[in-house]
């Protein structure tokens, strides 16, 4: 009777403790959106791409508000200066001046490569809280690159996601994101993302400098650097109109 007693006790602390770290894993990940999302958003940032003869610089501009709606504008070189793009909702048109032409994107083409990086069109479209797309757990702590984390593996509870299982290295003291793995359903490792030079923007604390790696390519990967960013401010609304995209 005894033995029963303490093999149910034994049960209830191990699910009571499951639950607890999962829990955990949810808070922890609240934080993180906490610190990567806002309402508003204005960043400028320069885009390395790291070619096999030559690495090439873009400089751009991009407005975002809420999750579903997002506009940018490359400032530089000359060549891509004027090409635009504007998300909204599940939609992204594109705007090239050379041809004076908008193409809207859907299907196959969201996967194409952004200016030739190792960041998707599909990639810019997931600006979304990673909470509402994926459940948490703890893997486990370790160090990365000296900084204290936690290991956290999502998986996703949606279908339109554009990977269905994420590694995330989160930093202890920071709440925000220092490597991250993405895989597709059949478990391959699609891209490796890497985070740095933390910042602390407004009351929330975001990293300046973040590397995608594509692991089915050759190359160092695709740099981006935030050079300036403007959090919780206003945006006028014509920004977010198709209009826009010509002027």
């Amino acid at each position: 009777m005894k033995t029963n007693i303490i093999s149910i006790l034994a049960i209830i602390s191990l699910l009571l403790s499951n639950e607890i770290i999962a829990q955990d894993a949810k808070t922890i990940l609240e934080k993180v959106d906490e610190n990567m999302f806002t309402q508003t958003k204005i960043t400028e940032s320069t885009m390395i791409v790291y070619g096999k003869r030559r690495d090439r610089q873009f400089t751009s501009i991009t407005y975002n508000r809420g999750e579903q709606e997002s506009y940018s504008e490359y400032l530089s070189p000359a060549r891509e200066k004027g090409t635009k793009m504007l998300k909204l909702e599940d939609k992204l048109w594109v705007y090239s001046p050379s041809s004076d032409r908008i193409i809207q994107m859907s299907g196959h083409m969201l996967r194409q490569s952004m200016m030739g990086s190792d960041i998707s069109y599909e990639d810019m479209m997931q600006e979304k809280k990673l909470l509402e797309s994926y459940e948490a757990k703890i893997l486990r702590e370790e160090q990365f690159e000296g900084r204290a984390t936690w290991l956290l593996e999502l998986k996703a509870v949606k279908e339109d996601v554009s990977y269905a299982k994420m590694h995330i290295w989160v930093d202890q003291e920071y709440f925000v994101p220092l490597k991250e793995e993405l895989f597709a359903k059949s478990g391959t490792k699609l891209k490796s993302l890497h985070f740095s030079k933390v910042e602390k923007v407004g009351n929330r604390y975001f990293p300046m400098h973040m590397n995608y790696k594509d692991v089915l390519k050759e190359g160092k990967g695709t740099d981006l650097i935030v050079n300036k960013l403007q959090c919780d401010v206003d945006i006028p609304e014509h920004v977010f109109n198709k209009a826009n995209l010509r002027k």
